[in-house]
């Protein structure tokens, strides 16, 4: 794992476990709350709504650092080493140009979007829309070290090689 990778899943942890944490003790107090005294908490349902997409943001980051993402392999799997390293390098640099888009476009819509606010906490809307820009700068980061990667290994391959099972003779 280089730099880069290292900074974006640390900082997603970070982001994963603070806003589960955060959303899980206020649902809980406000739960608790509900059941001791009949009322509850106003902004209660307001934090989470904010949260849930910075949540749901850096798992998208950390699955695609780690690589379990799906993806389709068996087309690159039938080219030889040599082509396999140019469509590799091809298609993460078609990829990181692609979430570099939609961070650019999402980062264009952030002034419309910060103009609506939250009806009791007055939050900007803005704050829940940079999670999905945030998060396709750090796919692209990781779409281009992916692709360094490819251009630099001496052998890419698509997928992990996995040896067929081996047949069982039942007597």
């Amino acid at each position: 794992m280089n730099t880069i990778e290292r900074v974006v899943t640390a900082l997603c942890r970070v982001t994963l476990w603070l806003s589960t944490s955060v959303i899980f003790v206020i649902l809980v107090a406000n739960t608790v709350l509900r059941y001791a005294t009949g009322a509850s908490l106003q902004w209660a349902n307001e934090v989470p709504e904010l949260l849930f997409p910075w949540l749901v943001m850096s798992g998208v980051v950390l699955a695609a650092a780690s690589g379990v993402h799906i993806t389709t392999t068996f087309l690159v799997e039938v080219l030889p080493p040599a082509a396999r390293r140019v469509v590799a390098v091809f298609s993460w640099l078609l990829v990181a140009g692609l979430y570099g888009t939609l961070g650019w476009a999402t980062w264009q819509m952030l002034p419309i979007v910060h103009d609506e606010r939250t009806p009791i906490l007055n939050i900007p809307g803005s704050i829940t829309y940079a999670c999905v820009m945030v998060g396709m700068v750090m796919l692209g980061l990781l779409a281009l070290q992916s692709a360094w990667a490819a251009w630099t290994a001496d052998r890419v391959s698509a997928a992990p090689e996995v040896q067929p099972p081996v047949p069982v003779a039942h007597w």
